[in-house]
């Protein structure tokens, strides 16, 4: 396997990386597990807060650079991409203050005796993160796990070794230890080797669901520990009470942003049949005022896919889609530029017989659905084998809320498009994955919570 960073704008390779090499992965699996023997030897809790301080700032004064490196590896809109390593500067200073608060122990009420839990580091971790947000889902990752005290080795995808490498980097930069979070171009049969290490604790992955079976696969026959994000189908649900004016908003863009591929942007639209019409009028207008072009760009509003491959599988999926009966409504027309792009272009009448009914589609494509009442709504948003991410749009929060109670997904977002914030935890729920990241939930799911308690005499 191949690690080169590819420009899907101009095609050009920009750079070749190496492969690591077995002699490579046992030294580093060496340095950390050393350094997770150190730190839970000597803590150095408040060192390690201090030097995730100093990734943030670091983050922040070379936002641009970074940025610009991101772009060029997976097309990424220059703006974006800033306001990606911009949201990874604020998990720095997330953890950092509330490091103590999530670590300490907690004390268990009990009158026969004294007991309380201490969270305590299991070693080192593997990630295995994907290429559409090259410095933030490494941020997501590292970032807790590294002030819990777990060291991690990171095996990035394959299109974004430059991007994975930065980051390592600049983690470097900021004094962590040799060992703390390593990024190494790994192969497949090198990650199960690497999982089935004694001295490895535990695995977490975000990607397919094939990759994630594999990696749990193989962490379950080691017995250890992982956490999964294997993509989304995510509903958009238009309430009969909806603020159309924000719809209209934000609808758009929570299918464009960063080009569609994002595991929580919305993918199936459900619209009841009164607003039907004017909701598919309204994306067309929006969708047909994209502007394609160069990512470093400003004035660009679409970016490319991120590789050829992308761009095929994505095209592929929609023709299966319309051979089983699906309307084009708008799009899906070649576009004659250099680079990796893709019409935006909405589906509608796709019935749960098609093959794309129940599949994640990773670029600007949506899929729009028509509803005679609430309750199909919900129906059809749960009709779903995956279970990551939905949003409700409703002037009646409390209507709202009792609507998203009744959605099988890990999150819920009412009257917004997806976001990340590092105090809201992330995952979801069946084939979409296990697991929590970010937010107190993320610093927990590779902790041991230790149980230490005395009997009362």
């Amino acid at each position: 396997m191949a690690y080169q960073s590819i420009n899907p704008f101009t095609n050009q390779v920009e750079k070749t990386f190496e492969n690591t090499t077995d002699e490579e992965l046992e030294q580093t699996l060496t340095t950390a597990h050393q350094l997770y023997l150190d730190w839970r030897k000597y803590n150095d809790l408040e060192e390690r807060k201090r030097q995730i301080l100093k990734l943030g700032q670091i983050l922040r004064e070379r936002r641009v650079e970074y940025a610009t490196v991101m772009s060029k590896e997976m097309g990424k809109l220059i703006s974006e991409a800033e306001g990606e390593v911009d949201l990874c500067a604020s998990f720095c200073d997330y953890y950092a203050a509330h490091a103590d608060e999530f670590l300490q122990p907690k004390i268990i009420a009990t009158t026969s005796g004294r007991a309380k839990v201490l969270k305590q580091s299991l070693g080192i971790l593997v990630a295995v993160e994907p290429w559409n947000f090259p410095f933030y889902q490494i941020a997501r990752v590292f970032i807790p796990n590294f002030i819990a005290g777990n060291p991690m080795i990171l095996k990035d995808a394959s299109n974004c070794p430059a991007s994975a490498q930065a980051f390592n980097d600049a983690v470097k930069e900021a004094g962590a230890p040799a060992g703390s979070l390593t990024n190494l171009f790994l192969s497949y049969d090198q990650v199960n080797k690497a999982i089935a290490d004694k001295r490895v604790a535990g695995v977490c992955l975000t990607g397919s669901e094939r990759g994630g079976a594999t990696v749990a696969k193989e962490a379950g026959a080691n017995l250890k520990k992982s956490t999964l994000e294997l993509g989304g189908n995510d509903a958009f649900i238009i309430l009969d009470d909806a603020d159309w004016d924000l719809v209209e908003k934000v609808a758009p863009a929570a299918r464009l942003y960063n080009a569609g591929q994002v595991c929580t942007s919305s993918k199936r639209f459900i619209v009841l049949e009164k607003d039907y019409d004017r909701f598919l009028k309204m994306m067309k207008d929006a969708f047909s005022k994209v502007k394609m072009g160069d990512p470093l760009d400003p004035l660009t509003t679409l970016a490319p896919l991120s590789s050829k491959k992308a761009k095929e599988k994505l095209q592929q999926q929609v023709a299966t889609a319309v051979e089983n009966g699906a309307k084009v409504y708008y799009g899906n027309k070649p576009v004659d530029m250099e680079g990796q792009f893709f019409m935006p272009t909405i589906l509608t009448d796709i019935t749960p017989d098609n093959p794309i009914f129940d599949t994640e589609m990773f670029g600007p494509v949506a899929s729009v659905y028509k509803v005679s009442s609430e309750e199909e709504a919900i129906e059809l948003a749960n009709n779903s084998s995956y279970g990551l991410g939905n949003t409700i749009f409703s002037n009646d929060s409390e209507h709202a809320e009792r609507v998203a109670a009744k959605i099988e997904t890990g999150m819920s977002w009412i009257n917004a498009g997806w976001a990340s914030l590092p105090e809201l935890p992330f995952g979801g729920v069946k084939n979409s994955g296990y697991g929590r990241e970010l937010s107190s939930y993320g610093i927990d799911e590779f902790t041991n919570k230790h149980l230490i308690y005395e009997a009362r005499q």
